[in-house]
Parts: structure tokens; sequence; C-alpha cells
């Protein structure tokens, strides 16, 4: 089964571990991880802080040891785009990500922790621990901090089960979370054939895996219905 995990490298065994060091407070995000050609990965970086700070960026990136090479493609002022060339030692860790037939979803740097944390999907679990174990036989200090099994529906990426997934998409149908709402609690649970006690700890249980999502709490596997 497909398997989504969440994966964080220290940014001093990956990419701009000079420019975190000399600025804080900045946030760091891929803009599109590609790998259309084997020298180019993670090519669009957005950087975004306050103006002075990012000029302390745009200075660190010039001296930094993981780039080959930046370019200044947008200044919004707060918020900054460069078209990155990396050194080498970048580029195989992300071939080693991928290796597996894996794509990455995303990768963004936790500033407060000189870390990057990467979403990967594997086609299969068995791939996520080959990656990991190639890794740490090479030294890479990679953490597996969260993994999501992908159920053969696509509800499966969010924690929900079919029930709640099925709940919330008649509920927001209906107009159940419109203001007013167009259908009360009790309407709902008619039309989906179980009880209002029923309907309210379904909605309960879905709405807190979906915020668990969304704030990467995790570790919330309450009963479901």
């Amino acid at each position: 089964m497909s398997t989504i995990a969440e994966l964080t490298i220290p940014a001093e065994e990956f990419a701009l571990r000079r420019t975190l060091e000399a600025s804080s407070g900045v946030d760091i995000e891929i803009e599109r991880v590609v790998a259309y050609d084997p020298e180019y990965v993670m090519p669009y970086v957005w950087f975004a802080a306050d103006e002075s700070t990012l000029g302390a960026v745009d200075d660190a990136i010039g001296d930094d040891p993981t780039v080959d090479e930046a370019e200044l493609l947008t200044d919004l002022g707060n918020e900054r785009l460069y078209r990155m060339n990396w050194i080498d030692d970048v580029t195989v860790v992300i071939h080693m990500l991928t290796e597996e037939k894996a794509t990455i979803l995303d990768a963004t740097v936790e500033d407060e922790y000189k870390r990057w944390r990467f979403r990967v999907l594997f086609p299969e679990r068995d791939a996520l621990s080959r990656t990991y174990e190639f890794a740490t036989d090479r030294g890479i200090s990679i953490d597996v901090e969260k993994i999501h099994q992908l159920d053969e529906t696509h509800q499966g990426r969010y924690g929900l089960t079919s029930a709640q997934y099925e709940t919330l998409v008649q509920a927001l149908e209906r107009g159940y979370y419109e203001i007013p709402r167009n259908v009360d609690m009790e309407e709902l649970a008619d039309e989906l054939g179980i009880s209002h006690q029923a309907l309210s700890e379904r909605l309960r249980r879905a709405h807190r895996a979906l915020v668990g999502e969304a704030i990467e709490l995790g570790g919330q596997d309450g009963d479901r219905s």
C-alpha cells in the first residue's frame, strides 16, 4: 500500500546550512519539487521574512557552500523567489529520497530547529524502509516522524474513514457548513440514516482528524465510526 512519510534531515547535512546560521525567522519553502533533469532538483525556493532579514539572506546565499549558483527571480518585498543550482551533496540526498520511485510532495525548512522537513509519497511501505536504511548506512541523520498509509480511496490521506469522508461530503453539499445552515443536524442524520448522536460523534472525530492533519499533531487514533 502507498505510504506518505514525513521525514526530517538537519540542514547541516543538506541544504542552506550557512544561510540558516546567518539568519533567523525566515520561512523557506520549495515552490515545486521536480527532477526533470538529474542536474536540477528543487530549483525554485521561496524565502519569506521582513526586508532587512531578506537582505541578510541574499548575502548568506552567496556564501552558502551548499549553493553552486542562485538567481533572484522575484522580489515581492517580504518574499523572494530564487532559482537554485545545488552542489552535488544536496542532489545526492534528493536522489536518495526518490530512488525508490518516490515523489517529494513538499519540502520546507523548520528554522527553529535548523532542519528540512519533507513529505514523501512512497509506492509501498518497504520502499520507505529501504530508503531509511540506505540513508542511515551512509551517515545521514534522517528521522521518520510521521507515516500515513493511504487507503484505496483518496480520503485516506487525511486520516478519515470512508464513513467520515462521505458524511463530510454530504454535510458540505447540503449546506451544513453555510452561515446560516441550510440543513440542521437532525435533517442530515435522517438523510444519512443514522442517529443524531452517531452523526455528532462522527463529525467530531472527522473534524479532529482534519485538524490534526492540518497542524501536524498526529497520533490521534481514536475510535472511528
